[in-house]
């Protein structure tokens, strides 16, 4: 079949229907026959023939466009929807109906209605990675760090606490996951997390956006000082717990677990574990009950999954805590995807995992215990931007049944790219970084210090990339901690004071920040590919 004959079979596709991809060396005919019709240069894989129209991604200078070309009579229901300027075009002796569509909301979600791999969907228990994307440019080299693996991608995710500091919108977040996924011609389908849920109102603003998976956060609600509580204090919280939410009266419960056998070899269920175990997680299991049913109010009929969170916790979770809080969601009639306990060691923000990952080894070999028996289910490995020691040991164990969340590492790349693009717009960014650390620290676990980074200015060129090698925890962990000061502060006359150039930085030279996420992602996948 010819390029332009291409046209002309699409037009007469039933409804519903979209065209595999194309063969590479057609994907090149056509891209070379549409960048005549559009004056614009397509993005190849983007090249997509939803039913009765063809529809890409072009490159117009740094700037994007939705371009969707239509042939025959009729016009298609996707033509008519895409919001656009239209015109027409020759090719081949032929006229065809073009327009040319700028990236906005409405145009994704007609993306969305008649193209389904551009529809986040649910990932059961897939082995899955979460790639949060705070700039809304990472999607294409996420894709590309996950073709062929076998792992199940998350583009869209990011958390309330990220949004609100970076000044996006769920709709916002979702788009930019459609529109790269559609760049890169990805079809394999992704899954989508409205991460560190702590109110039902949150779960409201994400499900409207499509969010396809809710992570809850019950942080709030977990009493840590239980983990050093004598018993009496024990005992006080353990009779005030709310037992009406819980379903459950005190003298049930203890019947209930008391002497319970557990899985893998590990000593029964004493009372001491449960008086522990339900005065630290009691609470916060009724709230996650709470906002589980209130996101299956909320979703009807959609599907939907949903995680629970315990990882930003001042203790770790023991193998009887996190027994207790799966069955008790498990009794409470709550379906869970993955749960996210909170390890041992140190999962501090951007580097590798700090502890004995002998010990972690032990511990990670219980809770797998845990999940098998109860589950099955998925552990969630969070803050797992860049804990490469303990992907090897989740991959063996966990059986494939497992969750990584990562999103600060993909900022972390979009700064190295930029030390290579820009280094003067770097220098300035790591300045200031430094300067607001101390602030933006608080609300993440990090132990980097301010003044162990070097000055900028010391700095050669081909040195800054440097300070993103994995041995140089405090550069990391100020930079990462610090992306909402340096993406949302503003000058005295009101204008950005770095996001639009490092934005314009990133767009420029966009297969730099692709190159480096895709090698960088790769090797947190890698552990867990087929």
């Amino acid at each position: 079949m010819k390029p332009e004959e291409t046209l002309v079979h699409v037009s007469s596709l039933p409804v519903g229907e979209v065209l595999p991809a194309f063969e590479e060396e057609f994907g090149r005919s056509l891209t070379d026959l549409f960048s005549q019709m559009v004056r614009m240069g397509p993005y190849p894989k983007s090249i997509t023939a939803p039913p009765g129209a063809i529809c890409f991604l072009a490159r117009d200078g740094v700037e994007k466009r939705l371009c969707v070309l239509s042939s025959g009579a009729k016009e298609s229901p996707f033509f008519q929807e895409a919001e656009g300027h239209a015109s027409t075009a020759a090719a081949g002796g032929d006229t065809y109906q073009v327009k040319v569509c700028e990236l906005t909301h409405a145009n994704a979600l007609t993306l969305r209605k008649h193209i389904p791999f551009l529809r986040p969907r649910t990932a059961g228990l897939e082995k899955s990675i979460g790639l949060g994307d705070r700039l809304g440019l990472a999607t294409p080299g996420h894709a590309r760090a996950v073709a062929g693996t076998g792992v199940t991608p998350f583009f869209a995710q990011q958390s309330i606490r990220e949004m609100e500091r970076t000044h996006r919108t769920p709709d916002e977040v979702m788009d930019c996951a459609s529109f790269g996924t559609l760049q890169e011609g990805f079809r394999a389908g992704f899954g989508s997390d409205a991460d560190h849920l702590k109110q039902p109102e949150h779960i409201d603003y994400t499900a409207a956006a499509g969010f396809t998976m809710f992570t809850v956060d019950p942080g709030d609600h977990v009493d840590s000082d239980s983990d050093s509580d004598d018993d009496a204090a024990l005992m006080k919280k353990y009779e005030g717990l709310p037992w009406s939410d819980l379903e459950i009266s005190a003298a049930d419960c203890r019947k209930l677990y008391v002497g319970r056998p557990m899985p893998g070899g590990i000593e029964a269920f004493g009372e001491k574990h449960l008086l522990r175990a339900a005065a630290k997680y009691g609470k916060a299991v009724a709230h996650t009950v709470k906002m589980y049913r209130h996101a299956r109010t909320v979703m009807r009929r959609r599907p939907f999954e949903l995680e629970m969170s315990v990882d930003e916790t001042a203790t770790p979770t023991t193998v009887y805590e996190h027994f207790y809080v799966a069955a008790e969601l498990r009794r409470l009639g709550v379906r869970w995807v993955s749960l996210a306990p909170r390890f041992v060691g140190e999962f501090e923000k951007g580097v590798d995992y700090i502890g004995d990952i002998d010990y972690f080894r032990t511990e990670f070999e219980k809770h797998a215990a845990v999940m098998k028996a109860l589950g099955p289910y998925k552990i969630s490995v969070h803050s797992g931007s860049d804990k490469f020691a303990v992907y090897p040991v989740a991959a063996e164990l966990a059986d494939n049944l497992v969750h990584v969340k990562t999103a600060g590492t993909s900022y972390l790349e979009a700064l190295r790219a930029i030390s290579m693009i820009d280094p003067p717009l770097f220098r300035e960014i790591l300045a200031f970084a430094k300067e607001r650390y101390p602030e933006d620290r608080a609300t993440y676990h990090v132990s980097a210090e301010a003044e162990r980074v070097p000055d900028p200015n010391d700095l050669k060129d081909a040195d800054l990339p440097g300070l993103f090698e994995p041995d140089r925890i405090d550069a990391r962990e100020v930079m990462h901690v610090t992306f909402g000061s340096v993406l949302t502060t503003k000058k005295p006359d009101g204008g950005w004071l770095f996001y639009d150039r490092f934005m314009a930085a990133l767009r420029g030279d966009e297969e730099k920040y692709y190159g480096v996420l895709e090698s960088h992602l790769g090797k947190h996948v890698a552990p867990f590919a087929d």
